[in-house]
Parts: structure tokens; C-alpha cells; sequence
């Protein structure tokens, strides 16, 4: 089988080698024919282009059978185009690297959810009901730990979810960025996301009265938005003296750049840094080993590539090693964090006596009781990744992305005679270096035409001015033949 050829020679390190028409849709209609993967797709309910015309509710979603036979048709809009037919067609939604398509359970849960609040109230803490998909709500948190904790290569008690992913990482600084007058410098990355360097970092930095041109320090990358892990090392070196703290992104999401968390880790904890990872971008999307690279603390959210909903409820990893409670001596003893009464043990978390004793792991950094509903939406979430595991997910993405480049090439092959390429690829040739991502910076003055035409053919894609698209094609519901159509659009809209 073609998939399963490609999908080896990616995962051994080679490049795929596509024959000579697999530009064409036929060639993508193959290639999903061999997916094992195709059925999770009616997992979801994905857009249509009739649906994301949509201005008004109307009690519809987008959740009927098409007529291409997949899980999606009915969109809520009357054919305003004038093509029902065409209305119905799923978009090519290649926007999960900012919020998934919802999975179908995710409603099946709420009303579990809502249904046990209005029949037995109170109760629902204790109590749950026979044939709930849900566990009671004081066991909930525990229990989406479980279902998420393979996810990111943890034990289910190195792993909580709760808060969402700032807040998570202010949590996690407040016990493991402890600067003194010798070791107070942050190592984090030229650009990252604004809630993890502006607000996250640099206030915690002024929270402890530093100054954050001398206590943070930022790698910068090449000209091509690459920051080799020789050069983490490099910095690593030159600061190790002074740092207290490196906190780097495992995807960098402007790029789409993958890092090796594994080697960074061992090394700048060999020099006596803690090691923190945000993994808003790789959790559910790339294969993560958290306890066996000995990481320290961890946090992402779950509302891209784990499909939650927008805002949805946060992980948090806490390596076993930081998690103990040691009561031999009467007092518990315990890494010092920020407390409150939901972190503690539930076997005293009810008894109201001012005695705090922590769970053991990662939920006893937990401090305020969690949303049920959020975290029902986060459980049924969670069930599409039951049914098959972040190896198998990995190597389809390795497939999709690898064709995605591959027909890119392709789009600049053709327009090489008229002089400067339209785009350049950002993200790294290296398949193991880069996620479900491929960060495409179009020269000046495209991004209003693509966008146009995206809009036009029912193509959901992320944009980052001046002109950088984030092309993502999520293994879960994304196929071969959406990344044929989407690279169809977008070589006649730069032609």
C-alpha cells in the first residue's frame, strides 16, 4: 500500500518520494482509501461551506450524511448560493493548530451532564448516573487525568486539568521559578505567544522585583525562523550560571518548528535548570514522552488538536518527582505551590478543618473546584482518542504534511519563470522537526487575495499578518484529498 510506503520512509527519516501524478485528486482519493485512520473523520462534525455563511441560529448543524456519504451535510443556511448540493460540501478546515472541529460526543456529554444537574442537583457531586458516559463530578477531573495522560507520554497522576493554559503557567512558575540573587534568568524563545513571554513570564519576573531585560533572556533565530538546538545548547551555556528557569514552546507557533524536548531537557538539567514546557501547539499533535525525558512541569490546552472548545479547560504535568507528599513525620511535606482546598486529598477535602493535605501528583496543585460542564465538553472530547493512539495519529500527520510540501513544491516549480516565488515555506524540511503545521509567508500583498478565494471555496485556514498562513491538516478528521483541494485554491489564486 502507497500510505503505509510513505508513511515508513517519513518515519525512518528519508523523504517521501511521490510519483509522477500525484498532484492530481485521484492520486489524494487513493491515498485516503488506504487510510486506517478515514473512519474517525465522522467523529465530528466538521463546517460545510453553506454552514460558515451562517449568520443567525436556527437549531441545524452541520451534522447530516452529504451526498459524498461522509458525516457532515445539513448546514443551516438555505442555499443562499443558489446550490444546496454545493452548500453541503465540508469545508477544508485547516484551522485546528488555533480551535478543532467539535466531536460529536462532546454534545452527547453536555446533555449527560446538564440532564444529572437538573435531575439530582447536589447530588451529581457523589452521585453518578447508570448510564452516563460521566463519572460523578468530584471524580471528574481524576478521570479526564486518565484519558489525557497518554496524550502527552505521562502518568496518569504526573497529569491535571484545570484553569486554562495561562493561568496554568503562572500556577506552575509560582512553584518551580524560585530566583535567587545568583540564578534568576528565564530562557525562553524570540517569539512566543503573548501569553506565555509579555504577560506570563515577564510579570513573574517583576513579581519577584527583577528587571526583565536582565532576567529574561530570548533566542533569537536565524533568517529563515529556525532555532537550531545547537544553538538552545549554545545559550544554555553562556547563562547556565545565572538560570533558574528555561520555558520553551515544544512547537513554536509562528513557524511550526518541533523541538527536541528530549535533548534540551537532559541537557539543561544536567547544569541545574528546571525545565518547563508549554505545549499548547504539540499536546495532540505530536508524540510526547513527558515522564521518560524527566520533565519538570508542563501545560497546554486542550482546545486545538484535542478539540475541547474554545477556552476549554487546560492540562498540567508535574513529574511524579515533584508530586510526593511525604506524611512519616506527622505534617505533610510537600513542594511548595500555590494551594487551594480543591488540591487537597479527597479523603479530607470535604472535612473543613484548616488542615491542608495535598493529593498526591499533579492534582494537588489543583486550587479551586473545576467547571463540570467544561469538563464534561473536555471528556467527550477525549473519547475520539480512545479509539486509536498518538503513534498512529503521528504517522498520518507525517502523510498529510508530507503531501501537503510535496504539492507546494509543486505550486513554485510552475511559477518559477515569473521571477520571485510567491511564498516560502517557514516550517522545517525536516519532517521530525515540524508538527501538523506547515507555515507558508506569501510574498507582499497576497494574503487579501488568498484569503478571498479561501473564503470563497470553503477553506478555513489561520493567518498571521503580514502574510503567513498556518496550514494545518489535523490526522483526526483532515484527509489527503482536502490537502489536494487546498493546494488546488491556492496555486490559482497566486498564479
Amino acid at each position: 500500500m502507497e500510505f503505509t510506503a510513505f508513511a515508513e520512509q517519513i518515519r525512518s527519516g528519508r523523504p517521501a518520494k511521490f510519483p509522477a501524478n500525484a498532484n492530481t485528486l485521484e492520486f489524494a482519493q487513493q491515498l485516503d482509501a488506504q487510510d486506517s485512520l478515514g473512519h474517525l473523520r465522522d467523529e465530528f462534525i466538521i463546517p460545510t461551506k453553506g454552514s460558515l455563511k451562517k449568520k443567525s441560529l436556527n437549531g441545524t448543524l452541520p451534522d447530516k450524511q452529504t451526498l459524498n456519504g461522509h458525516a457532515n451535510g445539513v448546514n443551516g443556511t438555505n442555499g443562499a448560493n443558489g446550490s444546496l448540493e454545493d452548500d453541503e460540501t465540508p469545508s477544508v478546515y485547516f484551522c485546528g493548530n488555533s480551535l478543532g472541529v467539535p466531536p460529536k460526543a462532546v454534545k452527547e456529554y453536555i446533555h449527560a451532564q446538564l440532564e444529572t444537574w437538573a435531575s439530582i442537583g447536589v447530588n451529581g457531586h457523589f452521585q453518578g448516573l447508570d448510564n452516563s458516559p460521566l463519572v460523578c463530578w468530584q471524580d471528574m477531573a481524576e478521570d479526564v487525568a486518565k484519558k489525557s495522560a497518554h496524550i502527552v507520554g505521562a502518568l496518569p497522576e504526573e497529569v491535571v486539568m484545570m484553569n486554562t493554559l495561562t493561568a496554568n503557567l503562572h500556577f506552575l512558575m509560582a512553584s518551580f521559578y524560585r530566583p535567587t540573587e545568583k540564578k534568576h534568568k528565564i530562557i525562553l524563545e524570540w517569539r512566543p505567544f503573548p501569553s506565555d513571554h509579555k504577560y506570563a513570564i515577564e510579570s513573574q519576573v517583576q513579581w519577584h522585583g527583577l528587571d526583565p531585560a536582565k532576567s529574561m533572556v530570548q533566542i533569537q533565530p536565524d533568517e529563515n525562523f529556525y532555532i537550531s538546538t545547537d544553538l538552545i545548547l549554545k545559550t544554555i551555556d553562556e547563562h547556565a550560571e545565572e538560570t533558574a528557569l528555561i520555558l520553551l514552546p515544544g512547537i513554536q507557533y509562528y513557524s511550526g518548528q518541533l523541538f527536541d524536548m528530549a535533548r534540551i531537557t537532559e541537557y539543561a538539567q544536567s547544569k541545574g535548570i528546571v525545565v518547563g514546557w508549554d505545549l499548547a501547539h504539540a499536546a495532540g499533535n505530536v508524540e510526547l514522552r513527558l515522564h521518560d525525558w524527566n520533565v519538570d512541569f508542563a501545560a497546554w490546552c486542550t482546545y486545538k488538536y484535542q478539540n475541547a472548545g474554545p477556552g476549554s479547560m487546560a492540562g498540567a504535568f508535574v513529574h511524579e518527582r515533584h508530586g510526593k507528599v511525604d506524611t512519616s513525620q506527622g505534617k505533610p511535606k510537600f513542594r511548595h505551590r500555590l494551594t487551594g482546598w480543591y488540591g487537597g486529598d479527597k479523603s479530607v477535602r470535604f472535612n473543613m478543618d484548616n488542615n491542608f493535605l495535598p493529593t498526591v501528583g499533579a492534582g494537588g496543585f489543583q486550587v479551586s473546584n473545576p467547571s463540570a460542564i467544561d469538563l464534561a465538553s473536555l471528556s467527550g472530547a477525549l473519547s475520539v482518542f480512545s479509539k486509536t493512539n498518538m503513534t498512529e495519529l503521528r504517522t498520518k500527520s507525517l502523510v498529510l504534511t508530507a503531501y501537503a510540501e510535496h504539492l507546494l513544491d509543486t505550486i513554485l516549480a510552475t511559477t518559477a519563470a515569473t521571477g520571485e516565488p510567491p511564498f516560502r515555506v517557514l516550517t522545517p524540511r525536516n519532517a521530525h522537526e515540524r508538527g501538523a503545521q506547515l507555515s507558508v509567508l506569501l510574498k507582499d500583498g497576497l494574503l487579501e487575495r488568498v484569503t478571498e478565494k479561501f473564503v470563497e471555496a470553503g477553506i478555513v485556514c489561520d493567518k498571521r499578518k503580514p502574510g503567513v498562513i498556518r496550514v494545518a491538516p489535523v490526522p483526526l478528521y483532515c484527509t489527503l484529498q482536502d490537502v489536494w483541494k487546498f493546494m488546488d485554491v491556492l496555486g490559482k489564486a497566486i498564479a
